[in-house]
């Protein structure tokens, strides 16, 4: 009798699947939408890039947005193809590939979290040095240029420090040697806007940096951007809560999903298993 019941539970297994579909293509759609983004992102990466001379490419690699892009969107790319595939497919070495990826980089978002809380004074000294070599390489790339106007607009803010961080740019470099017409200049950028003006003064910023703080003062931002940087985080961290929080939320989710899907397709391979087992029994 015991024999006849595992032979019955054997027939019921030939229709039945332990793979849910719900789960199956949740996956796969959660994981084409962020391929289909990685491709845009690729994309516009590659397509910024190209339009840029190949002195100005070479010059800063280290802060341009574009090649940044790039790299986001390929190991996006990548990751999302593995889950993608491994769902349709029902293949556990790309779900798993899919699953490891998202916890390392999960696990490496969590750390730098807490490493940049805890450090919060080498974290202020790295980000002082990657706004300093983008002050160098102000005029190198476009990219980089109108991404530092919009900091400072957006800030109110001119520099690192101060507004004679722009002295380390060979173009705004404040000594009597230099011979651009820009000397001791800041960018527009810093300049204080009058809501009156129509359109925008490019040279508001000339010889701002010969004068005093105070008289430089009237007419452009004098304090540093890390400052007001440091100060915009303090007074809205419950905003990059929600952010880190939303950046979280959907990788949890693919792992979750992962790893349920991958336990459902091991327990319907050992259902095929024990069914190819048992069909030359003769009570099956």
């Amino acid at each position: 009798m015991a024999r006849r019941a595992a032979g019955g539970a054997g027939r019921h297994g030939d229709d039945f699947s332990f793979v849910s579909p719900v789960v199956k293509y949740v996956l796969f759609f959660f994981n084409m939408l962020f391929w289909m983004i990685s491709m845009v992102m690729v994309a516009v990466g590659v397509y910024a890039r190209l339009l840029k001379h190949a002195e100005a490419a070479m010059a800063c690699l280290a802060v341009d947005p574009a090649i940044l892009l790039v790299v986001v969107g390929v190991l996006t790319f990548l990751i999302t193809f593995c889950g993608c595939v491994g769902s349709l497919r029902e293949n556990i070495c790309l779900l798993q590939t899919f699953s490891v990826c998202l916890t390392i980089i999960f696990l490496l978002q969590l750390a730098a979290g807490v490493l940049g809380f805890v450090f919060s004074d080498k974290a202020r000294g790295k980000v002082s040095e990657i706004i300093n070599g983008a002050i160098v390489h102000y005029r190198d790339d476009l990219d980089l240029q109108n991404l530092i106007d919009f900091g400072q607009k957006e800030f109110s803010c001119c520099g690192g420090v101060s507004y004679k961080d722009w002295s380390q740019n060979m173009y705004f470099n404040c000594t009597a040697a230099n011979p651009s017409w820009e000397r001791c200049s800041v960018p527009f950028s810093c300049c204080l806007r009058d809501a009156n003006e129509a359109v925008i003064n490019t040279m508001c910023g000339q010889g701002m940096q010969a004068m005093s703080y105070l008289e430089a003062s009237a007419f452009i931002y004098t304090n540093g951007c890390i400052d007001k940087l440091v100060n915009w985080i303090h007074s809205n961290l419950f905003l990059l809560g929600g952010i880190a929080l939303g950046l979280a939320v959907p990788q949890l989710v693919g792992i979750l999903l992962a790893q349920i899907l991958i336990s459902q397709i091991r327990d319907q391979i050992k259902l095929q298993l024990y069914n190819q087992q048992h069909r030359a029994d003769p009570w099956y």
